[in-house]
């Protein structure tokens, strides 16, 4: 099966390493895929050198006939059977190069994070006309889009995966620099969180009801004025550091560092720094929000809190750092979770039987017979 994936990000995201897994899994799985994105991105980067045939385009506006023209192009040369949209202006480009080229492709849209847009009925209605199905990759991502008025029946949840592979070769050196540059021993209590700017201003209020000192890392960003504050206000209490952005292949190096790892994100589809943390045995803590509850039971392999309930916050990061036993309980169950759970090869499998399932119902629908069948891999990377 030839598959597009179009997408107008592809920053420094969890969003982007689930789609390059996505993509390089498909392709080792004998499919022929095919990338559409801005050259300058790190998804384009991370698959240019892979199996993955990459398309630079622009993306940067909803109706680009260039664009439009470009999918018709790669759509009608390479036989792609089905267009898979990432992100918000590829989404509408999809839609569009099908209804006017007259595309015989499938179109199915991936909604990876919670939707923070309200355009109303028309725009769910647009997305319901336009597409053959919706990708939700959480329970809670498929909620949301209902309530959004985005028919159930017309969304598949296929949750994002993690490759075991990529856990081997941890940087232990890197870590130990690490270790240095931020004064932290061996016995340090180290709060962690790998995130762009989700609410982290709930872990740092949450930190003003721990009496004992602990050292907090942010990975993934600077202060703004609200953390600024916030941090001037932990003073003397507990060491704040902001360690900025950080390149990915450097990222789980960090983890290792970690006691515990926090995230009070409430906007998380389904979170790759998550899957990081409990796949390298750190106990984990985040919102009761978004695609966080299909990950986390809690008291089982981590623990969920209300947001922006911190006093409830802070108890269980001191239970985290205090319960041993609970603690090895969670960091077992948290790697059985990540690894094989939530295991990129699943990941792969499923889109692999959605997109066969869509091509074959769409081939019966227009009568298409000339057009090859699509394969299904075995979906091992």
């Amino acid at each position: 099966m030839n598959i597009l994936l179009l997408c107008c990000e592809g920053g420094i995201a969890g969003s982007t390493m689930s789609i390059s897994y996505l993509a390089k899994g498909l392709a080792r799985s004998g499919h022929g895929v095919y990338l559409g994105c801005r050259s300058d991105t790190l998804l384009y980067q991370l698959l240019c050198k892979s199996d993955v045939r990459c398309v630079p385009m622009r993306l940067t506006k909803r109706f680009d006939m260039d664009d439009m023209k470009l999918i018709r192009d790669l759509v009608l040369e390479n036989g792609v059977s089905i267009i898979n949209a990432q992100s918000s202006y590829d989404r509408y480009l999809s839609i569009l190069s099908r209804w006017i080229f007259r595309l015989p492709a499938c179109i199915v849209h991936t909604r990876r994070q919670m939707p923070r847009s309200d355009a109303g009925p028309l725009q769910a209605f647009f997305y319901v006309k336009g597409t053959d199905r919706i990708v939700a990759v959480s329970g809670g991502v498929s909620d949301a889009l209902t309530k959004k008025g985005i028919p159930a029946r017309h969304i598949t949840v296929i949750h994002n995966g993690t490759p075991a592979s990529k856990y081997e070769g941890v940087n232990s050196d890197l870590t130990t620099i690490l270790r240095r540059r931020y004064g932290i021993s061996e016995d340090d209590r180290v709060v962690g969180c790998v995130s762009r700017r989700k609410s982290q201003e709930q872990l740092l209020m949450a930190l003003e009801l721990v009496k004992q000192p602990v050292t907090v890392l942010f990975v993934g960003i600077q202060p703004d004025a609200e953390l600024e504050k916030l941090r001037q206000r932990l003073e003397g209490k507990h060491r704040i550091i902001f360690c900025g952005s950080v390149a990915p292949e450097e990222t789980l190096s960090y983890y290792p560092l970690f006691s515990v790892f926090v995230l009070p994100s409430i906007m998380e589809g389904l979170s790759q720094a998550l899957l990081e943390a409990m796949a390298l045995g750190v106990p984990v803590i985040a919102t009761n929000a978004g695609g966080n509850s299909d990950l986390i039971s809690h008291g089982v392999n981590g623990f969920l809190y209300e947001s922006n309930a911190t006093e409830r916050l802070a108890g269980l990061i001191l239970t985290a750092l205090d319960n041993k036993e609970l603690r090895r309980s969670m960091i077992e169950n948290g790697r059985r979770t990540a690894l094989e759970e939530f295991s990129v090869e699943k990941t792969v499998q499923n889109h692999e039987r959605l997109f066969t399932e869509l091509w074959q119902l769409k081939k019966r629908k227009w009568g298409i017979r000339q057009l090859p069948e699509p394969s299904v891999g075995s979906g091992a990377l």
